[in-house]
């Protein structure tokens, strides 16, 4: 059966594939052989760099032949390699014979026992994973948090100056600004996103328990330690020094963990826009044939932040997952690793479809500043706050008391019974003044973005 958007069983390679297929380039099972296959190589490569002696009549001007087996490998290569891997059933040991097949065909067969020499499994996949991670975060990930970060910077200063009745708790406080309220979200973001940067990708790269025994004891006076940190580097990673048969994963969950506080601060936006929309704060735009509900036909419902919560939920059980599972392995090594770490690219893909929906759903919004306006003047209640406070400056008598007593009623605090009250103070005509000019629109605070 050929895969399709009807038959495949997880929606991140059906319903929203066209969304993700970016990360394809990445996290597929033929772009995993592919960075393996560029690993293998560009190891023979540095190995010849040495050189070690029996690589050193290998004719330089061959490394581009060998390089375009990873620049022009294409998902039959792949296939080639998993109708290997049918026979080994062991996948990087199938990588190993596919290369050494090519170098048949290249009529370089005298130099293919160095093709993974010295070598674990591990050294390849502990190489190839977080230098795909490296690539997908900075050539998709990443350029997709700053189109929301400027997205949303744009909206907070458009709105920047509408006041906005506040809510903590669930009851009317404080009032703010609705550009103010949506900043607060970029500088959270931009503040994540800086200690995203921070951690960096290593991998590793040192024999089957992490010693260069092989290396070493057919080698005995390279040092392999040096020669393993500049190739490394040469991917952009670091390498890290003591390990076990596979990498510590301390950093890839370290970035699991980041990934997943951004994820938390995109559900807290999301939730905030549904229940400003359900507040009639926004509108949304209509688009034509599309149906809210198959009962209700008013209903337009707020699905794109609805869409962009769950994918959010099901990303960051996963990322907790993975964060928590691949730094513990059993001694030197368990395969549980390999089976967790194949589904990288899978909760990374549920981030995307949530930052997606988002976005999505900030576009369709129409600010309805009439009702924003509406929720103001009905609660006078909320610039208590500032009267007591003027009070207190004044050295008023139980100020706070005083006011409490005005709001804290069944009865509705409206523009005429708070002006009424102010006019009722034992305060000079200038306090009074200055008083009747705090209103729930001007008693916004300081604007700092």
């Amino acid at each position: 059966m050929e895969l399709s958007n009807l038959n495949a069983i997880s929606p991140v390679d059906g319903r929203y594939r066209k969304q993700v297929e970016s990360l394809a380039y990445f996290y597929s099972e033929g772009a995993l052989i592919n960075f393996r296959v560029l690993v293998e190589i560009e190891y023979f490569i540095a190995l010849c760099e040495l050189p070690l002696p029996q690589l050193s009549k290998f004719p330089k001007d061959r490394y581009d032949d060998l390089r375009e087996l990873c620049r022009d490998f294409t998902f039959k290569d792949a296939q080639d390699v998993k109708d290997i891997e049918k026979i080994t059933n062991h996948d990087v040991k199938a990588v190993e014979y596919y290369i050494k097949k090519r170098f048949d065909k290249l009529g370089l067969a005298e130099f293919k026992e160095f093709i993974h020499f010295g070598l674990t499994s591990q050294d390849i996949n502990n190489t190839a994973m977080p230098y795909a991670m490296k690539l997908a975060h900075n050539d998709v990930l990443f350029p997709l948090y700053e189109e929301l970060i400027s997205n949303l910077t744009l909206r907070a200063k458009s709105w920047r100056a509408i006041p906005m009745l506040a809510h903590t708790h669930g009851q009317p406080a404080s009032p703010t600004t609705l550009g103010k309220e949506i900043f607060v979200f970029v500088e959270r973001l931009k503040q994540q996103l800086r200690i995203l940067k921070n951690i960096p990708f290593t991998a590793k790269f040192g024999g089957a328990t992490g010693n260069f025994n092989a290396h070493h004891v057919a080698y005995p006076n390279i040092n392999w330690i040096e020669f393993a940190n500049k190739f490394i580097q040469g991917f952009g990673m670091e390498r890290q020094q003591n390990t076990t048969q596979i990498e510590h994963y301390d950093y890839i969950a370290a970035y699991f963990d980041s990934l997943k506080r951004i994820n938390n601060i995109i559900l807290d936006l999301d939730r905030d826009m549904w229940t400003y929309i359900s507040f009639e704060y926004f509108k949304q735009k209509i688009k034509e044939g599309e149906v809210g509900s198959s009962a209700m036909p008013h209903k337009v419902n707020p699905i794109d932040f609805e869409n962009s919560e769950g994918n959010i939920g099901i990303a960051n059980a996963l990322f907790e997952h993975m964060a928590s599972k691949l730094p513990v392995s059993r001694l030197q090594r368990d395969l549980t690793d390999s089976t967790v770490i194949r589904n990288i690219g899978t909760p990374i893909a549920h981030t995307i479809i949530a930052i997606r929906s988002l976005m999505k759903g900030l576009d369709k919004l129409i600010l309805n500043e009439e009702k924003i306006r509406r929720d103001l003047d009905d609660n006078w209640a909320v610039v208590a706050e500032a009267i007591q406070t003027i009070l207190r400056r004044e050295n008023y008598p139980n100020p706070y008391e005083t006011l409490k007593e005005l709001t804290r009623t069944n009865k509705k605090v409206t523009r005429e019974t708070m002006s009424a009250f102010i006019d009722s103070l034992q305060v000079s005509e200038r306090i009074k003044e200055e008083l009747h000019k705090v209103t729930p629109e001007t008693y916004t605070g300081i604007l700092n973005f």
